[in-house]
């Protein structure tokens, strides 16, 4: 058994897709259009294939709002250097929820940011 993706429902397929690539620097690995579901699924992954883990990115026909509810807490990414990530998502207009720092009780650099579709990402800061 390996871990393959985390299902996310999106506004906006295209602004998703490129907040998730050209903003956290992710591969587009799929993009498939269901005319007769009504929807299309855009699986983006720091590999190369589906087979690496991915986030899928859901686009229903029509609907460009969902509630995120309060059970889901949030996605979370590895980076080298937390303040760096944090300018780029801002000069990229992204949202920056919690600025850079150690946690609470801890040592660790983390920070928040929300994607285009209100999602919470942690980044925490790996050397």
């Amino acid at each position: 058994m390996h871990y393959l993706h985390t299902m996310i429902r999106v506004n906006h397929l295209e602004e998703s897709i490129d907040f998730y690539t050209k903003v956290l620097g992710m591969n587009l690995v799929s993009k498939t259009d269901y005319p007769a579901g009504e929807f299309t699924l855009a699986f983006v992954s720091y590999g190369k294939t589906k087979n690496d883990p991915c986030i899928e990115l859901t686009y229903n026909y029509g609907k460009h709002s969902y509630e995120l509810g309060n059970a889901f807490g949030h996605l979370a990414f590895g980076t080298p250097d937390v303040y760096g990530m944090c300018e780029k998502v801002r000069q990229a207009g992204g949202k920056v929820t919690r600025e850079p720092g150690p946690m609470k009780h801890g040592t660790t650099v983390i920070a928040f940011i929300e994607d285009p579709n209100g999602y919470k990402i942690e980044l925490i800061e790996r050397k």
